[in-house]
Protein backbone atom coordinates (compact mmCIF):
# COMPACT_ATOMS: atom_id res chain seq x y z
CA UNK A 1 0.00 0.00 0.00
CA UNK A 2 1.38 3.41 -0.97
CA UNK A 3 1.68 5.81 2.01
CA UNK A 4 -0.42 9.03 2.85
CA UNK A 5 1.06 11.99 0.86
CA UNK A 6 1.92 15.01 2.67
CA UNK A 7 1.80 18.55 1.66
CA UNK A 8 5.40 19.84 2.60
CA UNK A 9 6.58 16.92 -0.16
CA UNK A 10 6.25 19.57 -3.06
CA UNK A 11 8.00 22.40 -1.01
CA UNK A 12 11.16 23.99 -2.42
CA UNK A 13 14.38 24.60 -0.29
CA UNK A 14 14.83 28.48 -0.09
CA UNK A 15 17.19 29.46 -2.39
CA UNK A 16 17.62 26.27 -4.61
CA UNK A 17 19.35 26.28 -7.38
CA UNK A 18 20.75 23.75 -10.01
CA UNK A 19 24.58 22.46 -9.29
CA UNK A 20 27.88 24.14 -10.66
CA UNK A 21 29.10 23.20 -13.88
CA UNK A 22 31.72 20.67 -12.84
CA UNK A 23 29.39 18.10 -11.81
CA UNK A 24 28.52 17.69 -15.00
CA UNK A 25 32.02 17.73 -16.46
CA UNK A 26 34.99 17.32 -14.31
CA UNK A 27 36.63 13.95 -14.75
CA UNK A 28 37.76 14.46 -11.18
CA UNK A 29 34.58 15.06 -9.83
CA UNK A 30 33.69 11.84 -12.04
CA UNK A 31 36.19 9.75 -10.38
CA UNK A 32 34.83 10.93 -7.10
CA UNK A 33 31.53 9.85 -7.82
CA UNK A 34 32.30 6.20 -9.29
CA UNK A 35 34.71 5.83 -5.56
CA UNK A 36 32.35 7.34 -3.60
CA UNK A 37 29.02 6.51 -5.17
CA UNK A 38 28.90 3.92 -7.60
CA UNK A 39 31.67 1.32 -6.18
CA UNK A 40 29.92 2.13 -2.56
CA UNK A 41 26.00 2.20 -2.99
CA UNK A 42 23.97 -0.35 -4.10
CA UNK A 43 23.40 -1.02 -8.01
CA UNK A 44 20.66 -2.45 -9.74
CA UNK A 45 21.54 -4.79 -12.23
CA UNK A 46 18.49 -6.39 -13.82
CA UNK A 47 15.77 -8.90 -12.82
CA UNK A 48 16.26 -12.12 -11.10
CA UNK A 49 14.16 -14.06 -13.53
CA UNK A 50 15.92 -12.98 -16.46
CA UNK A 51 18.78 -15.33 -14.91
CA UNK A 52 16.50 -18.29 -14.77
CA UNK A 53 18.75 -21.59 -15.19
CA UNK A 54 21.79 -22.84 -14.16
CA UNK A 55 24.35 -21.46 -15.52
CA UNK A 56 22.90 -18.44 -16.70
CA UNK A 57 24.73 -15.41 -16.40
CA UNK A 58 25.27 -11.66 -17.42
CA UNK A 59 27.94 -9.35 -16.55
CA UNK A 60 27.72 -5.85 -15.80
CA UNK A 61 30.37 -2.38 -16.09
CA UNK A 62 30.55 0.23 -13.95
CA UNK A 63 34.06 2.27 -14.63
CA UNK A 64 36.90 0.05 -14.09
CA UNK A 65 35.19 -2.88 -12.78
CA UNK A 66 33.25 -5.64 -14.27
CA UNK A 67 31.34 -8.31 -12.63
CA UNK A 68 29.14 -11.44 -13.49
CA UNK A 69 25.98 -12.24 -11.90
CA UNK A 70 25.18 -15.92 -12.44
CA UNK A 71 22.95 -18.78 -11.10
CA UNK A 72 24.13 -21.53 -9.63
CA UNK A 73 23.46 -24.97 -9.17
CA UNK A 74 21.19 -24.62 -6.13
CA UNK A 75 19.42 -22.19 -8.24
CA UNK A 76 21.39 -19.55 -6.21
CA UNK A 77 22.42 -15.76 -7.26
CA UNK A 78 26.08 -15.52 -6.90
CA UNK A 79 28.58 -12.45 -8.16
CA UNK A 80 32.02 -12.56 -8.97
CA UNK A 81 34.60 -9.91 -9.79
CA UNK A 82 35.34 -10.71 -13.28
CA UNK A 83 39.02 -11.35 -12.66
CA UNK A 84 41.15 -14.68 -12.94
CA UNK A 85 43.17 -15.31 -9.75
CA UNK A 86 46.20 -16.25 -11.79
CA UNK A 87 47.32 -12.99 -14.04
CA UNK A 88 43.97 -10.75 -13.34
CA UNK A 89 42.59 -11.17 -16.88
CA UNK A 90 38.62 -11.17 -17.45
CA UNK A 91 37.12 -14.43 -17.88
CA UNK A 92 34.10 -13.67 -19.37
CA UNK A 93 33.86 -10.73 -22.78
CA UNK A 94 30.12 -11.44 -23.28
CA UNK A 95 27.17 -9.51 -21.62
CA UNK A 96 24.97 -12.28 -21.34
CA UNK A 97 25.28 -16.27 -21.54
CA UNK A 98 25.25 -19.88 -20.01
CA UNK A 99 27.93 -21.69 -18.40
CA UNK A 100 27.86 -25.17 -18.54
CA UNK A 101 29.23 -26.18 -15.28
CA UNK A 102 32.68 -24.17 -14.82
CA UNK A 103 33.65 -20.80 -15.41
CA UNK A 104 37.33 -21.09 -17.71
CA UNK A 105 39.65 -18.66 -18.32
CA UNK A 106 40.75 -18.54 -21.82
CA UNK A 107 44.47 -16.99 -20.48
CA UNK A 108 46.09 -20.28 -19.16
CA UNK A 109 42.90 -22.34 -18.28
CA UNK A 110 42.55 -21.93 -14.89
CA UNK A 111 38.95 -22.83 -14.00
CA UNK A 112 36.42 -22.26 -11.46
CA UNK A 113 32.61 -23.99 -10.45
CA UNK A 114 29.58 -21.82 -10.41
CA UNK A 115 30.43 -21.15 -6.58
CA UNK A 116 33.90 -19.26 -8.02
CA UNK A 117 35.86 -21.99 -6.52
CA UNK A 118 38.84 -22.57 -8.35
CA UNK A 119 38.86 -26.43 -9.78
CA UNK A 120 41.54 -26.38 -12.19
CA UNK A 121 45.45 -24.54 -12.78
CA UNK A 122 47.11 -26.30 -15.27
CA UNK A 123 50.83 -27.22 -14.40
CA UNK A 124 50.30 -25.42 -10.85
CA UNK A 125 50.79 -28.67 -8.92
CA UNK A 126 54.76 -28.48 -8.35
CA UNK A 127 54.27 -24.53 -6.93
CA UNK A 128 55.21 -24.84 -3.20
CA UNK A 129 52.84 -23.84 -0.88
CA UNK A 130 49.82 -23.40 -3.92
CA UNK A 131 46.25 -24.62 -3.03
CA UNK A 132 43.40 -24.14 -5.15
CA UNK A 133 41.69 -23.15 -2.02
CA UNK A 134 43.04 -20.18 -1.59
CA UNK A 135 42.35 -18.54 -5.15
CA UNK A 136 38.68 -18.40 -5.55
CA UNK A 137 36.73 -16.13 -7.41
CA UNK A 138 36.59 -12.16 -5.46
CA UNK A 139 32.68 -12.45 -4.83
CA UNK A 140 30.35 -9.45 -4.51
CA UNK A 141 27.50 -8.82 -2.98
CA UNK A 142 24.14 -9.19 -4.34
CA UNK A 143 20.97 -9.21 -3.05
CA UNK A 144 17.16 -9.83 -4.59
CA UNK A 145 14.61 -7.58 -3.85
CA UNK A 146 10.90 -7.71 -5.31
CA UNK A 147 13.20 -9.71 -8.41
CA UNK A 148 14.99 -7.04 -8.88
CA UNK A 149 19.39 -8.19 -8.77
CA UNK A 150 21.29 -5.56 -6.79
CA UNK A 151 24.64 -5.70 -6.14
CA UNK A 152 27.50 -3.66 -4.30
CA UNK A 153 31.00 -3.61 -4.89
CA UNK A 154 31.63 -1.45 -1.70
CA UNK A 155 34.38 -3.62 0.91
CA UNK A 156 31.68 -1.97 3.72
CA UNK A 157 28.64 -1.74 2.33
CA UNK A 158 25.39 -0.26 3.85
CA UNK A 159 22.84 -3.05 5.32
CA UNK A 160 20.68 -3.79 2.37
CA UNK A 161 17.45 -4.07 4.79
CA UNK A 162 17.97 -1.03 6.68
CA UNK A 163 18.92 1.43 3.13
CA UNK A 164 15.82 -0.28 1.51
CA UNK A 165 13.43 0.33 4.60
CA UNK A 166 11.59 3.23 3.67
CA UNK A 167 10.47 1.08 0.78
CA UNK A 168 9.74 -2.01 2.32
CA UNK A 169 5.83 -3.46 0.96
CA UNK A 170 5.63 0.09 -0.43
CA UNK A 171 4.91 -1.64 -4.01
CA UNK A 172 3.26 -4.66 -2.88
CA UNK A 173 0.08 -3.79 -4.81
CA UNK A 174 2.22 -4.30 -8.38
CA UNK A 175 3.18 -8.00 -7.58
CA UNK A 176 7.05 -6.98 -9.09
CA UNK A 177 8.60 -10.46 -8.41
CA UNK A 178 6.08 -12.05 -10.31
CA UNK A 179 6.35 -9.17 -13.22
CA UNK A 180 8.39 -10.83 -16.78
CA UNK A 181 10.45 -8.77 -18.41
CA UNK A 182 9.11 -8.48 -21.77
CA UNK A 183 11.05 -5.47 -23.61
CA UNK A 184 14.21 -3.86 -22.93
CA UNK A 185 16.04 -1.28 -25.50
CA UNK A 186 19.25 -0.14 -24.83
CA UNK A 187 20.47 3.55 -25.56
CA UNK A 188 23.50 5.68 -25.09
CA UNK A 189 23.68 9.24 -24.79
CA UNK A 190 25.73 11.99 -24.50
CA UNK A 191 24.91 13.65 -21.33
CA UNK A 192 25.89 13.25 -17.39
CA UNK A 193 24.11 10.67 -15.92
CA UNK A 194 22.39 13.30 -13.08
CA UNK A 195 20.67 14.71 -15.40
CA UNK A 196 18.58 11.68 -16.60
CA UNK A 197 18.08 11.56 -13.43
CA UNK A 198 17.28 15.16 -12.66
CA UNK A 199 14.70 15.12 -15.26
CA UNK A 200 13.05 11.67 -14.62
CA UNK A 201 12.23 13.60 -11.13
CA UNK A 202 10.32 16.29 -12.60
CA UNK A 203 7.67 16.55 -15.04
CA UNK A 204 7.90 20.65 -15.11
CA UNK A 205 9.21 20.31 -18.91
CA UNK A 206 6.42 17.91 -19.50
CA UNK A 207 4.09 19.96 -21.65
CA UNK A 208 6.85 21.62 -24.01
CA UNK A 209 8.90 18.43 -24.41
CA UNK A 210 6.46 15.48 -24.05
CA UNK A 211 2.98 17.01 -25.59
CA UNK A 212 1.14 13.68 -25.37
CA UNK A 213 2.18 12.59 -22.02
CA UNK A 214 1.34 16.09 -21.14
CA UNK A 215 -2.24 14.87 -22.77
CA UNK A 216 -2.06 12.08 -20.19
CA UNK A 217 -1.31 13.31 -17.03
CA UNK A 218 -1.16 17.12 -16.11
CA UNK A 219 1.89 18.55 -15.14
CA UNK A 220 0.95 20.04 -11.96
CA UNK A 221 -1.50 16.96 -10.71
CA UNK A 222 1.15 14.88 -8.65
CA UNK A 223 2.43 15.17 -4.87
CA UNK A 224 5.35 13.02 -3.70
CA UNK A 225 5.72 10.97 -0.30
CA UNK A 226 9.71 10.48 -0.62
CA UNK A 227 11.33 13.73 -0.70
CA UNK A 228 14.57 13.54 0.72
CA UNK A 229 16.94 11.21 0.54
CA UNK A 230 17.99 8.11 -1.67
CA UNK A 231 14.77 7.56 -2.79
CA UNK A 232 12.36 10.57 -4.50
CA UNK A 233 9.34 10.39 -6.10
CA UNK A 234 5.26 10.28 -5.82
CA UNK A 235 2.49 9.98 -8.14
CA UNK A 236 0.97 11.56 -11.17
CA UNK A 237 -3.25 11.47 -11.44
CA UNK A 238 -4.17 10.19 -15.26
CA UNK A 239 -6.95 12.26 -16.87
CA UNK A 240 -10.13 11.27 -16.97
CA UNK A 241 -10.63 9.87 -20.19
CA UNK A 242 -7.29 8.14 -19.65
CA UNK A 243 -6.70 4.87 -18.56
CA UNK A 244 -2.73 4.38 -18.59
CA UNK A 245 0.35 5.45 -20.22
CA UNK A 246 -0.28 4.00 -24.02
CA UNK A 247 -0.37 5.99 -27.34
CA UNK A 248 -4.46 5.21 -26.96
CA UNK A 249 -4.88 6.42 -23.84
CA UNK A 250 -6.25 2.08 -22.81
CA UNK A 251 -5.04 -0.26 -20.71
CA UNK A 252 -3.30 -2.96 -22.33
CA UNK A 253 -4.55 -5.68 -20.23
CA UNK A 254 -6.52 -5.94 -16.98
CA UNK A 255 -5.02 -3.68 -14.51
CA UNK A 256 -2.00 -5.75 -12.18
CA UNK A 257 -3.80 -7.82 -9.52
CA UNK A 258 -3.85 -6.03 -6.13
CA UNK A 259 -3.72 -2.46 -7.75
CA UNK A 260 -6.36 -1.02 -5.39
CA UNK A 261 -9.10 1.18 -7.23
CA UNK A 262 -7.47 4.64 -5.81
CA UNK A 263 -4.03 3.63 -7.69
CA UNK A 264 -6.34 2.79 -11.04
CA UNK A 265 -6.01 6.16 -12.33
CA UNK A 266 -2.25 6.90 -10.78
CA UNK A 267 0.89 6.62 -12.12
CA UNK A 268 3.81 6.56 -9.58
CA UNK A 269 7.55 7.68 -10.81
CA UNK A 270 10.63 7.13 -8.23
CA UNK A 271 14.37 7.49 -8.46
CA UNK A 272 15.84 5.08 -6.23
CA UNK A 273 19.68 6.60 -5.96
CA UNK A 274 22.31 6.37 -7.33
CA UNK A 275 21.34 4.39 -10.29
CA UNK A 276 17.23 2.93 -10.79
CA UNK A 277 14.26 4.50 -12.22
CA UNK A 278 10.98 3.17 -11.82
CA UNK A 279 7.47 3.98 -13.31
CA UNK A 280 4.34 2.36 -11.62
CA UNK A 281 1.57 2.06 -13.91
CA UNK A 282 -2.22 0.40 -13.36
CA UNK A 283 -1.08 -2.68 -16.62
CA UNK A 284 2.42 -2.44 -16.13
CA UNK A 285 5.92 -1.34 -14.90
CA UNK A 286 8.71 0.25 -16.44
CA UNK A 287 12.26 0.93 -15.04
CA UNK A 288 15.31 2.37 -16.06
CA UNK A 289 19.23 1.77 -15.25
CA UNK A 290 21.63 3.75 -15.45
CA UNK A 291 25.38 3.52 -16.09
CA UNK A 292 27.98 6.24 -16.36
CA UNK A 293 30.37 6.09 -19.16
CA UNK A 294 32.21 9.43 -18.32
CA UNK A 295 31.36 12.67 -17.13
CA UNK A 296 29.41 13.52 -20.45
CA UNK A 297 28.29 10.12 -21.52
CA UNK A 298 26.35 7.23 -19.75
CA UNK A 299 24.23 4.39 -20.99
CA UNK A 300 20.46 3.56 -20.46
CA UNK A 301 18.59 0.42 -20.29
CA UNK A 302 14.70 0.68 -19.96
CA UNK A 303 12.86 -2.50 -19.49
CA UNK A 304 8.93 -3.26 -19.39
CA UNK A 305 7.23 -5.54 -17.31
CA UNK A 306 3.91 -7.12 -17.75
CA UNK A 307 1.79 -9.89 -15.89
CA UNK A 308 1.38 -12.16 -17.84
CA UNK A 309 -0.98 -14.63 -16.38
CA UNK A 310 -3.22 -11.16 -16.50
CA UNK A 311 -4.54 -11.50 -19.87
CA UNK A 312 -3.49 -13.83 -23.36
CA UNK A 313 -4.13 -10.57 -24.92
CA UNK A 314 -1.41 -8.05 -24.16
CA UNK A 315 -1.19 -4.78 -26.64
CA UNK A 316 2.50 -4.91 -25.20
CA UNK A 317 3.55 -1.98 -28.45
CA UNK A 318 0.80 0.29 -27.06
CA UNK A 319 2.83 1.41 -23.85
CA UNK A 320 6.45 0.25 -25.72
CA UNK A 321 6.34 2.38 -28.51
CA UNK A 322 4.73 5.47 -26.35
CA UNK A 323 7.28 5.46 -23.80
CA UNK A 324 10.49 4.60 -26.15
CA UNK A 325 9.78 8.15 -27.89
CA UNK A 326 9.11 9.82 -24.91
CA UNK A 327 12.72 7.92 -23.58
CA UNK A 328 13.78 9.63 -26.44
CA UNK A 329 13.04 13.28 -26.44
CA UNK A 330 13.80 12.94 -22.50
CA UNK A 331 17.61 11.63 -24.25
CA UNK A 332 17.92 14.63 -26.67
CA UNK A 333 16.94 17.63 -24.13
CA UNK A 334 19.22 16.11 -21.84
CA UNK A 335 22.06 16.10 -24.56
CA UNK A 336 20.87 19.72 -25.06
CA UNK A 337 21.69 20.73 -21.35
CA UNK A 338 25.08 19.39 -21.44
CA UNK A 339 26.22 21.05 -24.02
CA UNK A 340 24.83 24.51 -22.54
CA UNK A 341 26.00 23.40 -19.34
CA UNK A 342 29.43 23.15 -20.47
CA UNK A 343 29.61 26.92 -21.64
CA UNK A 344 31.60 28.81 -19.77
CA UNK A 345 28.94 31.38 -19.72
CA UNK A 346 26.69 28.87 -17.86
CA UNK A 347 26.12 29.33 -14.02
CA UNK A 348 23.38 27.83 -11.43
CA UNK A 349 19.76 28.83 -12.17
CA UNK A 350 16.70 28.92 -9.33
CA UNK A 351 14.78 25.75 -9.46
CA UNK A 352 10.82 26.44 -9.74
CA UNK A 353 8.35 24.95 -7.29
CA UNK A 354 7.95 21.92 -9.88
CA UNK A 355 11.79 21.05 -9.13
CA UNK A 356 11.96 20.46 -5.81
CA UNK A 357 12.96 16.78 -5.79
CA UNK A 358 15.84 18.32 -7.69
CA UNK A 359 17.52 20.24 -4.96
CA UNK A 360 16.87 17.36 -2.11
CA UNK A 361 18.41 15.09 -4.98
CA UNK A 362 21.80 17.45 -5.58
CA UNK A 363 21.78 17.78 -1.58
CA UNK A 364 21.78 14.22 -1.23
CA UNK A 365 24.17 13.39 -4.11
CA UNK A 366 27.07 15.56 -2.57
CA UNK A 367 26.91 14.31 0.84
CA UNK A 368 27.92 11.30 -0.53
CA UNK A 369 30.64 13.12 -2.55
CA UNK A 370 31.07 14.86 1.11
CA UNK A 371 31.19 17.94 -0.78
Amino acid sequence: MVKRFRKTATTLIKGAKTLDGKYYSNAKIFNEELENIFYENWLCVGRANDIKKEGNYISYEIGSENVIILRNKKNQLNGFFNVCRHRGTRTCIDKKGSFSKTIQCKYHGWTYNLDGNLVGAPNMDKVDGFKKSDYPLHDILIKEWNGFIFISLSDKPENFKDFYEPLKNKFNEWQLSSLKTIKQINYTIKANWKLVIQNFNECYHCPTIHPNLAKIHHFTSGENDLYEGPFLGGFMTLNDDKKSITESGDLISKPIPGVNKENLNRVYYYSLFPNMLISLHPDYVMYHTIVPVNPGKCKITCSWLFFEENNNKYNYSDAIEFWHKTNKQDWEISELSQLGIQSKRYTPGPYSSRESLLSTFDNYYLSKLNK
